[in-house]
């Protein structure tokens, strides 16, 4: 038996609850993982208010990021045994391996032994956040030394970890947030240039800061009005991956500038990573490394406790973080 977060219908962190069930001994190529942290995320909030890419089938478990002791090892699994220091790469379905329990399991291919000096909660952080920016930055645009790019949301985890790497690769991250509040705690995370959406001129200070040549490289979370502004401060060929949604508002085709600049508009999720082994292999190797090196330091914005996890959700949703929330078992 074991302690477990289900929701029995879509609805506000108050449908979430704590449930004690049976737990299965893990299939085939599969690991059971005794869990001591967790990382939240906006896709889970999505799951359980109705509006993520994957439907929940109630009672629905949730969580893609853990980490943990291995407790079993499943038939065919090689190179684990119980009381290794694992994380958990975020599997394609959180319905299917849902992270929330206190015993979770996981396929073998997405369990990381995790580098050492790392604690539990600093594990629960990393794999979606680096995973997510290598694959935009990295992978797809092939950022180099010297490059600028623009990061919305930048004081979200992925945009914190956007702004390491580009660092680590020598490239100049320019942070966009929506007010002043952050810039200070941006500028120390290692943001070149911040930008407040809400009280200046994006186009303005894009061009300012990129000059006549504009930028090549666009992430953005967010969508919305600022698509205009942003694909002005372009270069010719230049491309934006957009990997959320997070405005409210329509988001319209910037038609002039994308037509004019040759630009690539290129949605992105980081299961396309995930999903490709030889990727994956890539990426993690490019964050193992990052983090033995201390180029990649997560940024643990709260810590909550496994009984605090609905007030956990609320945090999330507030967006008064910086950085990431773990929650402690």
């Amino acid at each position: 038996m074991a302690r477990v977060v289900r929701f029995h219908r879509h609805g506000g962190p108050e449908v979430l609850c704590i449930e004690t069930v049976d737990v299965p001994p893990p299939a085939r190529g599969e690991l059971q993982v005794r869990v001591r942290a967790l990382g939240l995320n906006r896709a889970e909030a999505l799951l359980r208010r109705g509006t993520y890419i994957e439907t929940a089938t109630f009672p629905s478990g949730l969580g893609l990021e853990a980490a943990g002791l291995v407790e079993v090892v499943g038939e065919d699994v090689t190179g684990f045994a119980p009381g290794d220091a694992v994380s958990i790469v975020p599997p394609l379905s959180m319905v299917r391996w849902p992270a929330y329990a206190e015993l979770a399991t996981f396929p073998a291919e997405l369990v990381v032994k995790h580098p050492p000096e790392l604690g539990f909660e600093v594990a629960a952080a990393v794999w979606m956040q680096y995973l997510t920016a290598y694959g935009a930055l990295v992978d797809i645009a092939g950022l180099g030394r010297g490059e600028l790019v623009a990061i919305t949301a930048a004081s979200s985890s992925v945009g914190l970890a956007a702004i390491q790497i580009a660092n680590r690769i020598g490239a100049v991250p320019v942070a966009l947030t929506r007010t002043s509040s952050k810039q200070a705690a941006l500028r120390d995370a290692g943001a070149a240039h911040v930008i407040a959406s809400d009280e200046e001129d994006i186009g303005g200070r894009l061009a300012e800061v990129a000059g006549p040549n504009g930028l090549r490289v666009v992430f953005d979370a967010v969508g919305g009005p600022a698509f205009e502004p942003l694909t002005a401060a372009m270069s010719r060929g230049g491309i934006l991956i957009e990997y959320g949604g997070l405005s409210p508002a329509p988001t319209p085709f910037p038609l002039f500038n994308v037509l004019t600049k040759s630009l690539v508009l290129r949605g992105y999720l980081v299961h396309e990573i995930i999903r490709d082994p030889v990727r994956l292999a890539n990426a993690k190797a490019f964050v193992l490394d990052g983090l033995s090196d201390g180029a990649l330091k997560p940024v643990i914005a709260r810590t909550f406790r496994f009984e605090d996890i609905v007030e956990a959700h609320r945090f999330l949703e507030s967006n008064e973080q910086f950085g990431k929330i773990v929650v402690t078992i």
